[in-house]
């Protein structure tokens, strides 16, 4: 993987997938150290190239780096060239870098999913043979894409619920299940995977109201009790509160969102360690 880009997770074989996460695993122990640092990426230059506003994704980035002893550098394409007709691409040919999407549109969000994964992994010990339901704005939704992939390639059986308006057109040609009610896609559910309502991409009418959106598609402990008993709940975040997911199950168990935040920083510091590594300065470039 040394000097690779990581667009995605659809290009990625399982075996990699496998080594991310067990070097994951490693990197989750230095964040347990007092000194949270280690000198891997000494002189490398980590580059944070973001198109739409991003506070999570972007500090987590930025903490991997530091923690990782890189120089790191955010760049914001409203102060460069890119002001001036520059294209992505001509940008990304001028800082001559291995790419790690940070998360693009509604195509794929790489690192996301690696977290989710790898989240999973703790608190079930595999991946291969659970049920896992993805409810909400699939439509919108570049976590969706890349955790149906990741899911997939590590044996586990993937739904979707939404809306039909929210549905993407032929996405059961990846191999998932599409269901129109929620209970469908929960009954016997390992893990249940909740996405936000992306209101700053919605244009036209996709459901009657966010109440009732909230009543049919919210994800509630009334409604969890047709998943398994041990199911877990996870969100990628931010979360539309009393939306697509009640308040309880966001901040307490059998929610793991906290759980997926801290993950995040271990991940990317495996992501970084392995696609740059000795391959030279990567630049993390989304829009998330």
């Amino acid at each position: 993987m040394m000097g690779r880009d990581l667009l995605g997770i659809e290009d990625l074989e399982r075996s990699e997938i496998e080594r991310i996460l067990e070097t994951a695993k490693h990197m989750q122990e230095v964040g347990r150290r007092e000194v949270k640092k280690v000198p891997t990426l000494r002189g490398r230059t980590i580059i944070n190239l973001f198109f739409e506003s991003s506070t999570r994704t972007r500090t987590s980035f930025e903490i991997a780096g530091k923690r990782l002893s890189a120089d790191v550098v955010n760049f914001s394409p409203s102060n460069s060239s890119m002001t001036k007709a520059e294209t992505i691409l001509d940008t990304a040919k001028t800082l001559a870098a291995p790419v790690i999407n940070a998360g693009d549109g509604a195509h794929e969000h790489p690192t996301q999913a690696l977290l989710d994964l790898l989240t999973v992994l703790e608190e079930k010990g595999r991946i291969d043979g659970l049920t896992v339901a993805i409810v909400g704005d699939v439509l919108h939704s570049r976590v969706a894409r890349s955790n149906i992939y990741g899911f997939q390639k590590l044996g586990a059986e993937v739904r979707v619920a939404a809306p039909p308006t929210m549905v993407p057109a032929g996405i059961e040609t990846l191999g998932v299940k599409v269901v129109s009610l929620l209970r469908d896609a929960l009954d016997g559910a390992d893990v249940v995977m909740v996405l936000r309502i992306q209101k700053e991409r919605l244009q036209g009418a996709f459901f009657p109201s966010i109440r009732e959106y909230s009543a049919t598609y919210g994800v509630d402990r009334a409604k969890l009790r047709f998943a398994k008993d041990d199911a877990i709940v996870m969100h990628p975040g931010p979360i539309n509160r009393g939306v697509e997911l009640s308040h309880d199950l966001a901040d307490r168990r059998p929610g793991v969102v906290l759980d997926q935040v801290r993950n995040g920083v271990a991940l990317r510091m495996a992501v970084l360690y392995l696609f740059a590594g000795r391959g030279g300065a990567p630049r993390e470039g989304g829009s998330s």
